[in-house]
């Protein structure tokens, strides 16, 4: 029996950088000798990472619009990347690999019918990918409540990974998972990662330089020696972003292939992930967790919604932004199904399995064929697929990474507001009715702190680039 064991969970992610008018990443000049960040932590990490097989020795999820991304530019990384989670099913009958939820939503923060599409489209995109159903699901900064959890039993995920201080019981045993209740007869299990081993991996570059090291001296007495001695196995779970082997920290793409094949090893300690660790150690015990709360973030999810200590400075920009996207995103949405409901039946499971269409497995056409009895017009098919078009932009815009830092004049809050600004005009070319007045005067009061940089600006520049384009590009990859 192995009585101790160790999972490494890297979280590989970035956030979406495409142009949404053209579907390519602008040149980035930080990111030089590579001419956008994408490429650089490639090269740096995933690509590095695949060829050291540390994929197969550790538990890990791809988010699925970077991972859209990598199968355009390295397809023989990412088939890499899925032979590893393969040679495990082969081995033990389940994988290593987890899905996420789709555009890297705050889910808690996200409507019913966002959570239910986040995660349908991130199953879709996992299936597609690994060939397989998934049996965990990554949450976007392990933001977590009752009802995301809901949504995630009511879809067939068996388990997710959340940080310790996001269970309800101020002490736990995070050497073994829990059960989760919820409604209807459901329940989810919950891996709690070990918080103080995972910032030691995360932000204390000397204690990572010797896995060896880092095994007997760091790790290993974390183990509970009485446990071992009564034959009770114990897991030791440790979570990090994926970057942090050989981007964030160089060569430590070297020190995870050492740590989870050698370097524990030797000491007794086996690699295992959670769906293999279920498979022979179930649940024993029940736990309900804190609602609203997350991994980053050590005030719920405040730091995606305005002022917070996690971050410096005056984050009253963050609430306009939301407001403004929250404002925007009902109105989208009552006019996609004023619209499409004339059409189609159920609209929202529409939706839902437009993910094939993102995906290429259909076209909008045969995607509208099995869902209707009638055959639509061209005229009629092109206004549904520009507001399903819309309606990817309308989730793109929540992307996380757009609230996670202290100013809005960055990349990552200037792209959202950009598919923001995509989202109403795909709107308007299907419909001819301009939302733009349900968002730019909520965005005025979205202002730099450092630069004064306004977001309605940004949000205009974006239509007045589009005027300029003559036709409109629907249907390329995330």
């Amino acid at each position: 029996m192995d009585l101790r064991s160790l999972c490494i969970h890297a979280h590989f992610y970035q956030p979406p950088r495409e142009d949404p008018l053209t579907g390519a990443i602008p040149y980035e000049a930080g990111a030089s000798p590579f001419p956008n960040w994408n490429e650089r932590i490639h090269a740096e990490c995933y690509r590095p990472n695949a060829a050291q097989r540390n994929f197969e020795n550790i538990s890990f999820n791809i988010g699925p619009t970077l991972f859209s991304w990598m199968a355009g530019y390295d397809a023989i990384t990412v088939q890499k990347i899925i032979d590893q989670d393969r040679a495990n099913v082969r081995r033990f009958g389940v994988g290593n690999a987890i899905a996420q939820a789709y555009n890297h939503t705050i889910l808690p923060l996200a409507s019913y019918r966002d959570k239910v599409t986040q995660v349908r489209w991130g199953i879709a995109e996992f299936e597609f990918r690994f060939g397989r159903r998934p049996q965990g699901m990554w949450l976007p900064e392990t933001a977590a409540d009752r009802e995301t959890l809901q949504v995630l039993a009511n879809e067939g995920i068996e388990f997710t990974i959340l940080a310790p201080w996001q269970s309800i019981e101020e002490e736990i045993d995070p050497s073994q998972p829990y059960r989760v209740p919820l409604s209807g007869g459901r329940y989810i299990d919950v891996f709690f990662y070990h918080g103080e081993l995972g910032s030691r991996l995360s932000f204390d570059s000397g204690a990572t330089i010797n896995a060896d090291n880092f095994a007997e001296h760091v790790l290993l007495p974390y183990f509970d020696i009485e446990k071992q001695e009564n034959n009770q196995p114990q897991l030791i779970l440790i979570a990090s972003d994926g970057e942090l082997y050989g981007h964030h920290q160089h060569l430590r793409d070297l020190f995870l292939a050492r740590l989870v094949d050698g370097a524990t090893t030797r000491l007794g300690i086996h690699p295992t992930f959670p769906a293999l660790w279920l498979k022979n150690h179930p649940p024993t015990q029940d736990i309900q967790i804190r609602d609203a709360t997350s991994w980053s973030c050590h005030h719920g999810v405040m730091r995606w919604t305005g002022s917070c200590p996690c971050t410096p400075g005056d984050g009253s920009w963050k609430l306009h932004l939301r407001n403004a996207f929250e404002r925007l995103a009902g109105a989208l949405d009552g006019l996609f199904m004023e619209t499409v409901r004339q059409l189609v039946p159920d609209p929202w499971l529409l939706r839902e399995r437009y993910i094939h269409v993102i995906l290429g497995q259909m076209t909008i056409d045969e995607l509208l064929g099995e869902m209707i009895n009638r055959v639509l017009t061209s005229d009629q098919m092109r206004r549904v697929h520009l507001l399903l078009e819309a309606q990817r932009e309308r989730q793109r815009m929540f992307t996380s990474c757009g609230w996670f830092f202290d100013d809005f004049d960055r990349i990552e809050p200037k792209n959202n507001v950009a598919y923001a600004a995509q989202s109403i005009r795909l709107a308007r070319l299907a419909t001819e009715v301009d939302l733009e007045p349900y968002v730019v005067s909520d965005l005025r009061s979205v202002v730099s702190q450092y630069t004064g940089q306004r977001a309605d600006r940004i949000f205009q520049n974006h239509l007045r680039r589009a005027e300029g384009v003559s036709s409109v590009r629907i249907g390329f990859a995330d």
